[in-house]
């Protein structure tokens, strides 16, 4: 059997992801162009009834107020330490699908790394709510691509199937957050191991 190649699991909800993200932009590009990208979202109730049914349970559970108040203190202090100006996002009505299937559809395009770093952007740097459509068409419109096809993403049964896809990939994967990183039989979770999975690519390159 094949290797598969190293990949690492990312999500446009989380800080620490997106910090990961400019990180491996920054100094690791060479390992970003060797690995393959997967997002991980928290499924609405259509996409987890999809899922139950094919006995696929995925790893999310709420986020106590303790833990919420950690990270909000540890991601400033992150932030800070890696120069990074950022806006906290209020998510009124959160519904994730509505950018990470949008994404699957700018990969398809080619234009994948284009949508998430302006995905990023928008929420992280700017406080934009990217649940809403008019968010992603905005952002669609930015890297070059149809705002209306990636806007209604979500409602597109073909590409609600793809993403259907995509989260068993992260279950058989034993993804329980991100950023989570995979080359071989090496795991790697969190923002601070993104070093230890360069060093293991870059070694296995050589």
């Amino acid at each position: 059997m094949a290797r598969k190649r190293p990949r690492w699991y990312f999500s446009f909800r989380s800080p620490y992801s997106w910090m990961a993200y400019r990180d491996l932009m920054a100094d690791h590009r060479d390992v970003a162009e060797r690995i393959d990208w997967f997002p991980f979202w928290e499924p609405d109730p259509e996409t987890s009834d999809h899922l139950e049914q094919a006995g696929v349970r995925l790893p999310y559970v709420a986020m106590s107020r303790e833990k919420h108040l950690y990270i909000l203190q540890d991601v400033r202090r992150l932030a800070r330490d890696r120069g990074l100006e950022m806006v906290w996002p209020v998510d009124r009505e959160p519904r994730w699908e509505v950018s990470h299937l949008a994404y699957l559809v700018a990969d398809e395009l080619g234009r994948g790394r284009e949508f998430i770093e302006a995905v990023y952007r928008a929420r992280w740097e700017e406080g934009r709510d990217i649940s809403d459509p008019a968010v992603i068409a905005d952002v669609a419109e930015r890297v070059g691509l149809d705002p209306v096809r990636l806007s209604t993403a979500c409602d597109d049964p073909a590409v609600r199937e793809h993403g259907l896809r995509a989260l068993d990939s992260l279950y058989r994967d034993g993804v329980f957050g991100v950023p989570f990183f995979i080359d071989g039989y090496e795991k790697f979770w969190g923002v601070d191991r993104l070093p230890g999975f360069v060093s293991s690519v870059r070694s296995r390159a050589a």
